[in-house]
Parts: C-alpha cells; sequence; structure tokens
C-alpha cells in the first residue's frame, strides 16, 4: 500500500472556506520566496505571489511520517490527523452557523481541534523541537501527540467572541499558522515573538485568532483583560492551569458585532504577521492588509476586544448540583474553593528603594533580590510567599504546641493530642490551597545557585548532608515533610483520623522545627509537593514513574543508611505497643524473670522511648481499639521525574545522598547517550578528592557561614552551572577547568580548615558529581513542564550530585 508523505498542515476542507463564490483556486503569498541560482552566478528571487488549489497549497513533504528504519510510516497523517480533520470539520461549521444545540453538541470538539491545530504547523512544530534539546523526527511525533488539549481548558474559560465580515468588501484572511496569538504588549519584533516562540495563551493581555471562513472570526480572549482593559498584559491570568475540569456554558458566544472593512484590514494584519511563511485569501489584494494602515501594534487591540456589554454572560460563580446531594462549586477562573484572603498581599504603594524588604517575602532587601531580576523572572508578589507561608506555619505550630511557653520537647510529645495534630495539619492545608500556582511562587532560572536536594525526607537523614549544603550549592530547595490532606481518603487522612499520626507528627514536626531557622534566614527554600496541586500531573508522574521502573529492583543492601533508619523507625513503632504485648514477649523470651524485672523492663521501655526525641511517647496509641495502630511514613522525595522538573523550573542543579536515586540519574544520563565532558574533567577529580564537612546544627552553620570561607562555593559552582549550559551554544574556553579546579581547591583547604578549627563536631562526606554533555534530561519531563504553562525553564539539568559518607565515616 502506498503512504501519504505530502502533509496538510491547513486541511484543504478548512482552505476551502476562503473561496470567493464560483472560485477554486485562492491567492498565496510567500513572505520568504526561495531564490534561484543562475547559471551566471547571480541569484534570482522567487515567485512571491501566485494562485493556487487548496490541494496543493499548505502541504510538507514528510512533516509527519516516521521512520523505523527504512520502513515509512504515515499513520499520523491518516489516523490521527484524518480523524481530527474528520470531527474538525463539522465543529467549526456548527460554529459559523447559529444554532446553539450545534455548538453544545461540538464544544469540546472545537477546542480540541483548534488546539491541535496551534501544533501541528511547521511554526508549531518548531515551537515543540525548541522546547527539547533534541528530538527524533520519531519522538517528536510522539510528544506532538502527548501534549495535545494543552491550551482548551483556558480557552473554555475565556470569553468567546465571532465576529462577522459579512458587510466588509474585505474578507478574512489565512496563513500557514491560523491559530494566532495577539498580545498588545508583545510586538511582532519582541523577543517574545521571535521564531517559533509565541505569547502564552495564560497571559492576560493574550488574545487567540482563529479565522473560521472568509465571513467568520473566532477571538478567545482572558477574562480578566475582557473586562479590565488595563489588566497588566504580560501577568498571567488568575489560575492558570491546564489540564483540569472546568464547566462553562457551551451556548454562550457572543455574536453581536458586524466588522467594516478597515476593521477586518487590522485582524488580518496580525494574523499576517504572525504567518510563518505563507498566507492565503479569496483576493491578492486583501494579502496586503499593513499597506496604508498605521494603527500602532498595540493600538490593534481596540478591534479585538469583545463589547463590554456582552460580559455579563461570562464568568461569575456556578453551583451545580447532583443526584447523591453533592453540590460542586466553581468560580470564574474554575477554581473550586474560595479565595484565602489572608494568603494575599497588596502590592507595594511606591516603588521600593534597593534598601527595601523585597516585596516577594524572601525577607532580603529589594536590590539583592528581586531587583536585578526582568519582572518575568521574578516570584509573584501579590500572595504569600513560600518563606512567609513556612513563617506562618511556624507561629501556628508555636502556638498550638505551646513552644511559646518553652516546654521541653518530651513535654511537648507527653502533652501531644489530636486535636493538635488535626489543627497543625488543617493550617497547613488553608495555607496551601489545593489551587496554588506553586509555579509562580517558585525561584526561577535567574542565574543564581541553588540545588533541589532528593533523598529520605527523615529528620536523621536530613540533618545529616542535606542541613549543611546550602553551604556549598546556594540556595536549597527540599520537599516539605507535612503530609497534605486534600486529595486524600478520609480514614488515611490526619485531619480525619489524626489518631494514627502521633508517630509520623512527631517525626515532621521535629524535622520542620530543625530546618525553620535556614527557612526563616532564606538558605533553605521548603516547598510542598508540586503534585498536590495539579491531580494530572501528579497522574502523569505517576505514569512515568511506573514505565522508568519497570523490571528494576531496589536493594536494600545498597542503602545502608535507609535501611538503619528503617530499623530505627521499626523499633520506634515495637515500642509503642501496649504494654500486655511486651510483657507477653518478655514471658515468651525470659519465662525465668520474676515480677520485678519485667516491672523494670517496662520502665526501661518507656525511658527508651522518652530518650528519643522521634518516638511517641503516650500510652494507649496501639491498644487495639477501632482507631489503633500509627502510620509511619518513610519518603524519599521528590522523585526522580519531580526532581528533574523542579530543578529545570527554577535553574538548579540536583543534590542526593541515596545510592538508589543517584544510580536514576546515571541511568538517565545513560540512556540519553552523555558522557563527561572533557572541559569539566579537572573539576570533577578535585570536587571527589577532599572529603567536605557538612554541619548538622543551626548554630554551627552561622558560625561557620560568619568565617566567610563558604562564600566563594556559591558563586563557583554557579560558573561551573553557567559553563555547562553555554558548551553548547560557546564551546569550552581555554583552560576554564583548570581554572575551575583550582578556585575549587584553594576555597577547599581554607574552608575545611575553618570547619575543624570552628565547630566542634560535623560530618564528612564525598561529592561526586555528573556532568554529562547534554545535560540530565527526561523528554517526560520537559512534557511535564510545558503542560504545566512553565515559560522560563531549562531545557535539561547541567549537573547533578551524590553525597555519601567519607570513608572513615560509613557504617
Amino acid at each position: 500500500m502506498s503512504i501519504t508523505r505530502d502533509n496538510h498542515y491547513v486541511p484543504i476542507w478548512y482552505q476551502r472556506g476562503f473561496l470567493e463564490t464560483g472560485c477554486t483556486q485562492l491567492a498565496y503569498r510567500d513572505l520568504r520566496p526561495k531564490a534561484h541560482h543562475l547559471p551566471d552566478g547571480s541569484l534570482k528571487p522567487g515567485r512571491s505571489r501566485f494562485k493556487s488549489s487548496p490541494k496543493q497549497c499548505f502541504v510538507q513533504r514528510d512533516l509527519y511520517t516516521t521512520a523505523f528504519g527504512d520502513l515509512l510510516n504515515d499513520e499520523i497523517e491518516r489516523r490521527l490527523f484524518g480523524r481530527i480533520d474528520a470531527d474538525g470539520a463539522p465543529a467549526i461549521k456548527a460554529l459559523i452557523g447559529e444554532d446553539p444545540s450545534a455548538w453544545h453538541t461540538h464544544f469540546e470538539m472545537m477546542f480540541r481541534f483548534i488546539d491541535i491545530q496551534k501544533l501541528r504547523t511547521p511554526k508549531g512544530l518548531d515551537w515543540l523541537k525548541m522546547s527539547y534539546p533534541r528530538l527524533s523526527q520519531n519522538e517528536l511525533m510522539m510528544e506532538m501527540q502527548g501534549i495535545q488539549a494543552m491550551h482548551c481548558t483556558i480557552w473554555m474559560e475565556g470569553v468567546r467572541e465571532i465576529v462577522s465580515a459579512a458587510d466588509s468588501e474585505v474578507k478574512f484572511i489565512i496563513s500557514d499558522h491560523p491559530v494566532t496569538i495577539y498580545n498588545y504588549g508583545v510586538p511582532p519584533t519582541a523577543a517574545g515573538c521571535r521564531y517559533p516562540l509565541e505569547p502564552s495563551i495564560a497571559l492576560k493581555g493574550s488574545q487567540t485568532i482563529y479565522p473560521l471562513d472568509r465571513d467568520h472570526c473566532l477571538i478567545l480572549t482572558n477574562l480578566e483583560y475582557a473586562k479590565d482593559k488595563n489588566a497588566a498584559p504580560l501577568e498571567k491570568r488568575t489560575f492558570a492551569r491546564n489540564f483540569r475540569t472546568s464547566f462553562t456554558r457551551t451556548d454562550t458566544f457572543v455574536r453581536t458585532r458586524r466588522l467594516s472593512a478597515d476593521d477586518v484590514r487590522r485582524i488580518n494584519r496580525v494574523i499576517k504577521a504572525r504567518a510563518h511563511r505563507y498566507v492565503a485569501a479569496g483576493r491578492e489584494e486583501w494579502l496586503d492588509p499593513e499597506v496604508g494602515d498605521v494603527t500602532p501594534w498595540d493600538s490593534l487591540r481596540e478591534v479585538l476586544r469583545p463589547p463590554q456589554e456582552a460580559l455579563c454572560r461570562f464568568g461569575g460563580d456556578l453551583f451545580a448540583g447532583f443526584e447523591d446531594g453533592r453540590v460542586y462549586y466553581q468560580d470564574a477562573f474554575g477554581r473550586t474553593e474560595k479565595e484565602a484572603d489572608f494568603l494575599k498581599k497588596p502590592p507595594p504603594k511606591v516603588d521600593l528603594s534597593p534598601r527595601d524588604v523585597c516585596g516577594c517575602g524572601s525577607g532580603k532587601l529589594f536590590g539583592i533580590c528581586c531587583q536585578p531580576l526582568p519582572q518575568q523572572l521574578r516570584p509573584i508578589w501579590t500572595e504569600r510567599g513560600i518563606r512567609e507561608r513556612n513563617l506562618m506555619l511556624y507561629r501556628g505550630i508555636e502556638g498550638i504546641l505551646g513552644l511559646g511557653k518553652a516546654p521541653d520537647w518530651l513535654e511537648v510529645r507527653r502533652a501531644l493530642s489530636d486535636e493538635q495534630i488535626r489543627d497543625v495539619h488543617s493550617l497547613y492545608r488553608a495555607l496551601w490551597p489545593i489551587e496554588t500556582d506553586i509555579l509562580q511562587l517558585l525561584p526561577k532560572p535567574d542565574g543564581r545557585p541553588r540545588a533541589v536536594y532528593t533523598g529520605l525526607l527523615h529528620p536523621m537523614a536530613i540533618m545529616e548532608f542535606a542541613f549543611g549544603s546550602a553551604l556549598y550549592f546556594g540556595e536549597l530547595i527540599i520537599e516539605s515533610p507535612f503530609l497534605h490532606a486534600a486529595n486524600m481518603r478520609p480514614e488515611f487522612s490526619p485531619i480525619e483520623n489524626p489518631r494514627r499520626y502521633h508517630q509520623e507528627f512527631i517525626k515532621t514536626v521535629f524535622l520542620f522545627l530543625k530546618l525553620m531557622p535556614l527557612v526563616e534566614a532564606g538558605y533553605v527554600n521548603l516547598i510542598p509537593n508540586p503534585t498536590v496541586f495539579d491531580i494530572y500531573l501528579h497522574q502523569q508522574m505517576m505514569q512515568m514513574a511506573n514505565v522508568r521502573s519497570a523490571g528494576s529492583r531496589i536493594s536494600p543492601a545498597e542503602d545502608k543508611r535507609a535501611m538503619r533508619l528503617m530499623d530505627q523507625d521499626c523499633r520506634r513503632s515495637l515500642m509503642s505497643m501496649p504494654e500486655e504485648y511486651h510483657l507477653a514477649q518478655l514471658r515468651k523470651m525470659s519465662p525465668k524473670l520474676d515480677a520485678y524485672g519485667r516491672d523494670a523492663a517496662i520502665a526501661g521501655f518507656r525511658r527508651l522511648r522518652e530518650l528519643d526525641p522521634l518516638a511517641a511517647v503516650q500510652d494507649g496509641l496501639m491498644d487495639g481499639g477501632k482507631d489503633s495502630g500509627q502510620y509511619s511514613s518513610f519518603r524519599m522525595a521528590p522523585n526522580f521525574e519531580m526532581a528533574l522538573y523542579l530543578a529545570q523550573a527554577t535553574g538548579a542543579s540536583i543534590v542526593t545522598d541515596s545510592p538508589h536515586r543517584w544510580k536514576e540519574v546515571q541511568l538517565a544520563v545513560l540512556r540519553q547517550g552523555g558522557c563527561q565532558p572533557p572541559e569539566v574533567a579537572e573539576f570533577a577529580r578535585a570536587l571527589a578528592a577532599t572529603p567536605l564537612g557538612f554541619v548538622n546544627e543551626f548554630e554551627d552553620y552561622m558560625r561557620v557561614s560568619a568565617t566567610g570561607a563558604y562564600e566563594g562555593y556559591g558563586p563557583l559552582f554557579r560558573d561551573v552551572f553557567n559553563c555547562l549550559s553555554e558548551l553548547g551554544r560557546q564551546g569550552a574556553k581555554p583552560n576554564r577547568d583548570a581554572q575551575l579546579a583550582s578556585r575549587l581547591e584553594h576555597l577547599n583547604r581554607e574552608a575545611q580548615r575553618q570547619m575543624r578549627q570552628t565547630v566542634p563536631s560535623f560530618t564528612q562526606g564525598v561529592v561526586r558529581g555528573i556532568f554529562p554533555t547534554h545535560g540530565i534530561q527526561h523528554n517526560n519531563v520537559n512534557r511535564l513542564l510545558l503542560m504545566s504553562s512553565s515559560e522560563h525553564h531549562l531545557p535539561s539539568v547541567p549537573m547533578a550530585f551524590f553525597i555519601e559518607p567519607a570513608p572513615d565515616q560509613k557504617a
């Protein structure tokens, strides 16, 4: 069977909607005609204007063709786009018509068709390729299918208008990228419009223009901008999250405007400005809408904004009742919870000076925090930041547990109640609403040194190496140990069933309290699990992790430290067993032991529990009743996919002290064919040659930091990070590796001397780095970032580090 290799990226049936009555050809314009070489060596410009039938235009050879060896495959063209075009044609026809029942029937398919039309063009595919470090043709087709329907939710929640050119002598044109994005704050010459980029549809001022036929054009406008033309055009719209459930009225379209010829020309001007190479129209004279039009780019928005009197049909709160009595609530932006006013912050009334406290909530001065950064790389200022929310949680825990009255930790454990556990987890749930946009709160890739820690979220594990890692790697991003109860079944929720969380709560709060001084000082960024706020992200992450780990085995012998911690947690659980259990075990193991000896042994168990800061000390927690038993969590987080996700989103390296996680990083590098580039070979050897000291207490951290001997590590690792990031663009600089290695050796000599002289005890660890040629990357993770509407992430993570105990400290 012959295969189809000439791929139409703009459907033939769609092009026919722009033909003049009785005509079979469209007028086409090639905006970048190819030059032809003449025998005399000169160049002759190619033909820029021509007429042709729709079947012969907007077509490219092997645009969707995949290959398996020498075998070519056209299933993308036949099965995927064949089906989409067959379903899309009646959807577009329904929009052109005025039957609300037809709009309802084809509503979802209409947006799916427009979404895939935005992606399937040469410009759309070039944008997709730019979002990944390297993609083969087969991988490109896989990723294209993986992210389709990405824009549908945001489009559906906007204002939908269909304008008419029926009364105009000028009709709408089409381009080789028919789904056009206009933002009055991003002119065609701006970096955000450099091919193949376009302004994100999630920006408040972005409007989507899609001509349906010669007489009808669909315009989709974000609600905030439709209601307020002064809304900041480059800010993201409220709750700009893809792939979520949302309700909307399918019969609501604004269809009142009949445009003049000048207005149609202005819309055509936008369409042509965002085209890649070709535009087409029913008449040739319509292909130059910019001729004679001196309207500034930002003023073109006047013809695109919907009429104010029609906006009452969009937005507002929505309630839906179900037969079982449940009521679904959604606000104008798709949020299912009311806004938490206590998390909002008013913007500064006057411009901040460099010596003012920064508006992002970092606690740092504006001059060294956000002032040097462009607006798009700053965390959001109108909501409480991550650090601020952690401080609010700390103050809440302090009040709930009575820590402000200075009781010792043993007294806190003795007095711990179910209500206290419920209140702390309820506070955490309130501080992190399920509709939180975590990417807005996280730092962006701004060139500052930082690292994502991935490993055991266990107090004894974190305090060993991760606690002191910020001295070397810059700001450390650690996942919060608190469980978020929003998506948990009631029987497993610490809010609904707090009694089962006494043991786990003690571990969690102990770790939180240990980290909080570093959080307050800005050395640690303690963040919630990002997948809590995005069910689709969670599902995709779990699916990817299952596929990646299929067939692999975790050998307990590989991580003796983890086994030791698990054994300690197991002993804590045994010590929490009822007294009757311990007495029965004593009679079984030592039948000759008298009552005095048994009482002494039970007292010893109690004393062991009291001396262990992570153990629950109350009796009766595991008495065999309905609510008896204690949940015990042993988490290694974030997982491999989320560690990459966070590192790329924040411009960070990866740090781990887990042999299992380090093996996953190494396997990822091997799968993508990466290797250690010679440009940093000396630095890598110097890094592993000298054990580094890691402090375990905040007071020691501040003492060592005050010496100034560690100030050079952050800039050094930042320079290594930048060196690796620039290798593909600029190549290696002479002697750069030797300079980096020399800086490291000099730093190590002085810093480790200061460590030995300044603090009484610390842990020594060997740090090994991996610096693959193309970075650490997985297509799945890049896809997750695109789906999350991330706009400033890195294509890969340039480097990762593994910390293991120095040889003389290994168990």
